[in-house]
């Protein structure tokens, strides 16, 4: 399963990352490399959560 990570740099210099048709799944952090990795993380935490739940997980690729 892959990911498209989008990175935005905000006027006050953190970065926001986000995981592309992944609603929701945003991260602030004061790196590019920080928010990155909270994004992964985020992302990994709602999978795993779905999975131990019985969700179906749908992406798109």
């Amino acid at each position: 399963m892959n990911f498209t990570i989008e990175i935005e740099q905000e006027e006050d210099g953190h970065f926001l990352a986000e995981v592309i048709g992944f609603s929701g799944v945003l991260a602030y952090g004061q790196t590019r490399e920080e928010a990155v990795a909270r994004v992964q993380a985020l992302a990994l935490r709602i999978l795993a959560d779905k999975l131990e739940h019985g969700e179906v997980i749908h992406t798109s690729t």
